[in-house]
């Protein structure tokens, strides 16, 4: 699949001036509740401080640009304030969706910096307070998650929306609040209980990430912009197989990338044991020794930069690694061949086609 790159063109402008825009936005708002947890009391500076800096300094804003086209692409106003709020409402929902997954995963670093409990913990030990800092990270952690879970919807409650369109935008919000949860679950329960089918293992990404990621947040854009049911269901169509080669390619990275380029270790997934498609499809070709030597390196919380690489080489020699490839190439192309389908306005459509190139040819 080829594509135009984002930053030269005239719907790539437009996209990254929202991305800019959705974070001056998070900004802002983040400072007003900064000054509300300030007025509780002096020790929360840190919490305001770090939630700042995780949520401002770098991130995709991948969601958001998919939520400002499914608005463009019902006709919605370029630059509209109301769908760079909705927009930022999902930023400020991955933060929480990240920093809880990354306790549940006893995941280090999150965008080449210590994860959220990893800096409280390391926070509580320089202090020298009483406990276990370990505890006190995850914890502090939990807790800060929760303020963005909560700041989402204040978020999207004060971008400007019409009070029935709002009503109908929240409803979508919570519903996909709920599906992004139980793909969460989803994925923990594959993780305990090992055996995970290919078509499990994709189950868990359409509710994970396919969406989470694409579908749900431009059916927000759509639907602030008075989308109908017909543009909608031209949205899924392009949305869902994206979606999943998004997440394919994520797997890809995480068994595959360069942790400089990622900003997370290699082989992440291997140690927290994930049965992700890349390694449902070795496990079930693997011949009887490739499977032992799998299962006993997999969910290994201190397995060596050695052991990755013989996880990687069973996945490569399985010929998994490869059928994943095709599958990124044959869902790229079902969502590009639904996208010249759909009833778009103007410029949504190159825009799309751009943002899926950047989605699965990406590095980080």
């Amino acid at each position: 699949m080829t594509s135009t790159s984002p930053t030269g063109t005239r719907t790539g402008t437009e996209t990254l001036d929202i991305q800019d825009q959705v974070g001056r936005s998070l900004s802002e708002f983040l400072d007003q509740r900064a000054a509300t947890l300030l007025s509780v009391s002096p020790s929360l500076e840190a919490v305001a401080r770090a939630l700042a800096e995780f949520i401002l300094a770098g991130g995709k804003r991948i969601r958001p640009a998919f939520c400002y086209w499914g608005w463009r692409g019902a006709g919605g106003e370029p630059y509209a304030p109301a769908a760079i709020g909705a927009a930022a409402a999902l930023e400020m929902l991955h933060a929480c969706a990240l920093i809880h997954d990354d306790i549940m995963d006893a995941s280090d670093t999150r965008r080449g910096r210590p994860s959220m409990h990893c800096r409280f913990t390391d926070w509580h030990r320089n202090a020298q307070l009483r406990g276990r800092p370990v505890d006190f990270g995850n914890a502090a952690a939990i807790l800060l998650g929760d303020f963005c879970l909560a700041w989402c919807d204040d978020v999207l409650d004060e971008c400007g929306l019409p009070a029935a369109v709002l009503r109908a935008a929240k409803s979508l919000f919570h519903l996909m609040q709920t599906e992004l949860i139980a793909g969460q679950y989803l994925d923990m329960l594959g993780q305990a209980a090992g055996a995970v089918s290919v078509d499990q293992a994709r189950s868990v990404i359409r509710y994970k990430t396919a969406k989470y990621t694409i579908e749900r947040p431009m059916h927000l854009g759509g639907i602030t912009a008075g989308a109908d049911d017909a543009l909608l269901a031209a949205y899924s169509a392009f949305a869902l197989p994206l979606g999943e080669a998004f997440q394919l390619r994520d797997d890809v990275l995480g068994a595959f990338g360069d942790p400089g380029e990622t900003g997370k270790p290699a082989g992440d997934d291997f140690r927290e044991g994930k049965r992700t498609v890349l390694v449902s499809l070795a496990l079930r070709n693997a011949g009887r020794r490739q499977q032992t030597a799998l299962e006993a390196l997999l969910g290994d919380r201190d397995l060596s930069p050695a052991g990755v690489d013989v996880v990687r080489s069973i996945i490569a020699s399985t010929g998994a690694l490869r059928t994943v490839e095709r599958m990124i190439d044959d869902l790229s192309a079902a969502a590009l061949d639904a996208l010249v389908l759909a009833p778009l306005a103007e410029g949504a459509r190159q825009a799309l086609a751009e943002l899926a190139h950047t989605a699965t040819n990406r590095r980080t």
